[in-house]
Formats: structure tokens, C-alpha cells, sequence
């Protein structure tokens, strides 16, 4: 037990160091460091002293996110608490740089969140570590319901037969980028942008404005996996990584291109600010268009998020990311999932918060869709007459634009693979400062990613 919670921590620090460089990403996969007794506990019907029947009851929810997302939440917490006495919900939130550190430290100490926000790329290995509740039994005994909820939205977060977490909402990778500035400069921005035609655009802009481009620099694992998709590589395999070496070649080629001709961003730019805030994005953060950046490649309900961060007088526009072959590259997926912890000493009251975020009309009202167009059918319906214009532009881009277009998620990435990202974030940063060409970056990727894998 002491090796786990001591190899836990030491890969809560590696992570922490590449965040300073631009990592983002923690290892989940060795947070294996609860006894099996514990999560049995937890994904057994509770009695009436763990669900808190006598006596207040004290509940924490830990997410990641922004501000806007920071202030609705609590909100909707503390409406929770009002209206159901003697239950205190504390929040806990984080940049995402720091949120999966927190959350593996709390998983090497035994004391997981309540609730917790959980991403797509984790779920599988939270579940092989026994960190999450089973929400079946609840989902059966009606605590939990998930009548309005689709089937295949309700598969993105079953895990062997059981159900581990509950949709938040569904968005798509977006593209954001400054409208203002490009329409100032009679520079068109189409959907479905091919590479070539997105770096037409990055020379136009730079040519014309002197703004430079970000290409999600440190934490550019979910593009990398958008990316291969038109290549039809899906990014891991058995024990190893999908495709070629050589496959690899034309996602570094994007950034070495970029150098080359000095429109992208100086990767010095990200030591001085906080990689994945979006509001310290260089989309909308920065002193000259030297260091700013005229699109962020982002996820559509971020749109609001970005819009409030942007300067005075700055539209933000939204569409695809760009891509080989942008529609087959495009997928909708569950913008993030609410578990419940396998820590926790009051399952049942904490699978009632779940539920409320999901189902309250109250809680929607304040939420917003925030996270994304609401997974339930009913709530997403009572909320699109209330949404405002940048909500409506963000059900319209899901609903027109990327459904029509797009093909399932890739399965949830294997053990491994936050390492496989952290290599990924370190060949990056070797690749534009100069270090590597786009041959070497792809083949030293590829090679070690290899390596990881096969250990695994």
C-alpha cells in the first residue's frame, strides 16, 4: 500500500513539473490505494446512519473549470442546501493543471471528493482502481433518474455492466476565435477548415494583423486523438499505439510549419500564464498580438467562458477544429460526467445531488448549460426558450454544424495513457523550441509512446 500511495504521489509531482512547462495532465492510473472493503461500502445500498438520517449532513464536489463555471455551481449547491435542511455541499475547484493531482492525492489518502466531476479520458482507470461508485443500484431503486437520458449518452459512462458516472452535458470540440479582429480584416473563417486551409488563415491573419496562432500547446492530447481520426488511427491499440511512426509526421509537421514561417505563438508565451485557463488563454490574454493568439481550440461550452474573458468590444466566433479530414474527425462526447467517490460516508445523499444537477429544474435554471447541452431531454427543452444568444449559438453549432458530421467517440483511453500524454506534452515543448524536426518529434513520440505501452 505504501508503494502505491508513494508511486501515486511521485507521478502527482512529474505532472505538477510539467504543468509549469505546459503538462496538464495527471496519471490516474496508479490511484489504486483504497482496500476493496471501502468501495463495497460504497456500492452497497447505505443504511440510514451513512445516508445521514440523523444528523446534518456534510458533502463535498470537487470540479474543474472557469469562473463562470465556478460561480453557477456553487450557486446551484447552495440552492441544494437551502432547500433541503441540514445538508452543507462544499465546493472544491480547480484550474484543470491542478485538478487531477488534487484528485489522485485525494484517491493516495482515501478521501475522494463526494461528488466529483470526471472526465472521459479517466473514467476507465478510476473504475479499474475501484474509485467510483457503482450508480446502478440507485439508477434501479429510483434515487437516480435517467429516464430523459438517451442510451448512448448512458453508454459513455458504463463501465462493464455497471454505471460509473452521469453525463453533464454533450459538446463537441470547438474552435474559438477573435470574429472582431478577422471581420476588421475581411478574413473569412469557414467550417470543416482542412490544415491547409487553416494555415492559409494563420498566414492571412498574421500578414495582416501580426496575431499569432495557439496550437494547443501542452495539453494537445485530445487534439492529437481528433487529429489521427482522419487517418482512421485510432490513437491506442493493444499494448501499443495505433497507426504508424510515420502517421504521426503530419500533426508536428502544423507546429514546425508554424515556427518556420512565424505565425505560431513563441512556446515561451505559456511560462508566464496558466496553461487551460481560459482566462489566461492567449486568445484573450496578453499585451501585443506577439504574444496573443487569434483562435483557441477549445469545446463548445466554453463559448460563454471565453466570451466573458475576452477584452471590451471583442466577439468570439466558434467552429470546427481543423483537420486532414474535418468531418471525419468530428464526434459529439459527454463535455464532462459526475461520479460519486468511492470514499464517501453518504452514497445516498450524494447520488441526491446527482441528481438534482442533472434533473432540477431550479438547478438548471442557474447551470445554464454551462457545461453543455443538458443531458437530459426534458431539462434541454425547458432550457433552450431561456438560453441566451451565445447558448443558442452553441445548441445551434452542436445540433447543426458537428451532428450531421461526425461518428463515434474513441474508447476511453487505457492505463497508460497519462503517461503516453505527459511524453506527448514534453515532445511538443522539445519540438518548438527548436529541438526536434517534425521526423524526429513522430518518431520519438511514437517509439516511447511505445514503450509505455507495451509495459502496461
Amino acid at each position: 500500500m505504501k508503494k502505491k500511495i508513494a508511486l501515486l504521489m511521485s507521478c502527482c509531482m512529474a505532472a505538477a513539473s510539467l504543468a509549469g512547462c505546459g503538462g496538464s495532465s495527471a496519471t490516474a492510473t496508479t490511484a489504486a490505494t483504497q482496500a476493496p472493503a471501502t468501495t463495497q461500502a460504497a456500492t452497497t445500498a447505505p443504511s440510514k446512519e451513512a445516508s445521514g438520517g440523523s444528523g446534518d449532513v456534510k458533502l463535498t464536489m470537487s470540479w474543474w473549470g472557469n469562473q463562470v463555471r465556478n460561480e453557477r455551481t456553487q450557486a446551484a449547491l447552495d440552492l441544494y442546501s437551502g432547500q433541503n435542511k441540514g445538508v452543507t455541499i462544499e465546493g472544491q475547484f480547480s484550474e484543470w493543471s491542478d485538478y487531477w493531482n488534487k484528485l489522485a492525492t485525494s484517491a493516495a489518502g482515501q478521501s475522494l471528493p463526494d461528488v466529483v466531476q470526471m472526465d472521459y479520458m479517466y473514467i476507465d482507470q478510476y473504475v479499474k482502481n475501484n474509485l467510483l461508485v457503482d450508480l446502478k443500484p440507485y439508477i434501479e431503486k429510483g434515487t437516480l433518474d435517467v429516464s430523459n437520458i438517451s442510451e448512448n449518452t448512458m453508454a459513455s459512462g458504463t463501465v462493464d455492466g455497471g454505471v460509473y458516472a452521469i453525463c453533464a452535458g454533450i459538446n463537441s470540440p470547438a474552435m474559438m476565435y477573435n470574429k472582431t479582429l478577422l471581420d476588421q480584416n475581411g478574413i473569412t473563417v469557414k467550417d470543416y477548415m482542412t490544415i491547409d486551409d487553416f494555415e492559409a488563415v494563420c498566414r492571412q491573419v498574421y500578414e495582416k494583423t501580426g496575431y499569432k496562432t495557439s496550437i494547443v500547446y501542452g495539453t494537445a492530447q485530445t487534439y492529437l486523438d481528433y487529429f489521427m481520426r482522419a487517418y482512421d488511427v485510432v490513437l491506442f491499440g493493444d499494448k501499443k499505439m495505433g497507426g504508424k511512426a510515420e502517421d504521426y509526421i503530419p500533426f508536428f509537421q502544423m507546429y514546425e510549419t508554424g515556427l518556420k514561417e512565424g505565425w505560431l505563438i513563441d512556446p515561451g508565451v505559456y511560462a508566464e500564464i496558466s496553461v487551460g485557463s481560459v482566462e489566461q488563454d492567449p486568445l484573450v490574454y496578453g499585451s501585443s498580438p506577439e504574444t496573443m493568439s487569434w483562435c483557441a481550440f477549445a469545446n463548445s461550452n466554453q463559448l460563454t467562458a471565453v466570451q466573458n474573458a475576452a477584452p471590451e468590444g471583442v466577439t468570439i466566433g466558434m467552429t470546427t477544429w481543423p483537420s486532414p479530414d474535418p468531418k471525419k474527425s468530428g464526434y459529439l462526447k459527454s463535455s464532462q460526467f459526475f461520479s460519486i467517490g468511492a470514499h464517501t460516508k453518504n452514497p445516498e445523499e450524494a447520488v441526491k445531488v446527482l441528481d438534482y444537477l442533472i434533473n432540477s429544474s431550479d438547478a438548471n435554471n442557474i447551470l445554464l448549460g454551462e457545461r453543455g447541452v443538458p443531458a437530459s431531454s426534458k431539462i434541454a427543452d425547458e432550457l433552450s426558450p431561456k438560453m441566451d444568444a451565445i447558448n443558442q449559438e452553441i445548441i445551434r453549432y452542436i445540433n447543426d454544424v458537428v451532428t450531421p458530421n461526425s461518428s463515434p467517440i474513441n474508447p476511453p483511453q487505457p492505463d497508460g495513457a497519462s503517461e503516453v500524454f505527459n511524453l506527448l506534452n514534453q515532445v511538443q515543448e522539445q519540438l518548438c523550441y527548436g529541438t526536434y524536426d517534425s521526423k524526429t518529434a513522430a518518431e520519438e513520440f511514437f517509439n516511447s509512446a511505445n514503450k509505455i505501452m507495451s509495459q502496461k
